[in-house]
């Protein structure tokens, strides 16, 4: 744990903040979230300004920026591409969860952007089908700003708490008991963003159903 404060504190804050806005600006523009979710990213983000290595209202406006201009990317690609997407070699590994995905836009419209934020398969998906489904861009951009800004809050601050926590316990009480509550605080975020992933996989009915195009 100590390496890896010592890492981050060594990044310089202008490179650690384009790491970090790349990363979540990718997986929803690029589909990197199927291999490396950005909400890892938006974590190392908070906990870096909880740390004091970073200003939080930045690094906040960072990864909203990027995940709001992300998800703007991607519902562009699945507007233009189309069908085409959908019978990639990439998203034909995941058939079940994309149909899932393709009701879920179907059944819920616009909140589906919204709900979409609750897993990484979501992030990268849902701002696509939206494309497809051929739903109207104002819609869209609505509930994907609400979803961004809610999303890039809650998982930096998941962050902050953890950098916080961390430096405050090293300070007061010795880097010994700052280990302990850095461990503690791991697997506090490690069990919170495993239950998340498994509700969202849960989202929708597994069966495939056929996907309508969604009224203006």
């Amino acid at each position: 744990m100590d390496q890896l404060i010592a890492h981050l504190m060594g990044v310089p804050v202008g490179w650690l903040l384009l790491a970090v806005g790349g990363l979540v600006f990718a997986e929803d523009a690029l589909f990197v979230g199927f291999v490396l979710p950005g909400e890892s990213a938006a974590i190392v983000g908070g906990a870096a300004a909880g740390l004091g290595h970073a200003p939080l209202p930045v690094v906040l406006a960072v990864v909203a920026t990027a995940a709001v201009l992300g998800d703007s990317v991607g519902y562009l690609v699945g507007r233009h591409l189309g069908p085409r997407l959908l019978e990639s070699r990439v998203l034909g590994r995941h058939a079940e969860a994309v149909a899932r995905a393709r009701l879920l836009v179907d059944r819920r419209g616009g909140a589906a952007v919204f709900l979409g934020r609750s897993a990484a398969f979501l992030r990268a998906l849902t701002p696509a089908l939206a494309g497809v489904a051929g739903m109207p861009y104002r819609r869209f951009a609505v509930w994907n700003v609400l979803g961004g800004l809610t999303w890039a809050t809650v998982v930096v601050l998941v962050g902050y708490w953890a950098g916080a926590s961390y430096a405050a316990a090293t300070r007061l009480l010795g880097r010994g008991t700052g280990l302990a509550v850095a461990a503690v605080a791991v697997a506090l975020l490690t069990t919170w963003l495993v239950r998340r992933r498994r509700r969202g996989e849960r989202t929708g009915p597994r069966a495939p159903g056929h996907l309508r195009r969604t009224r203006p």
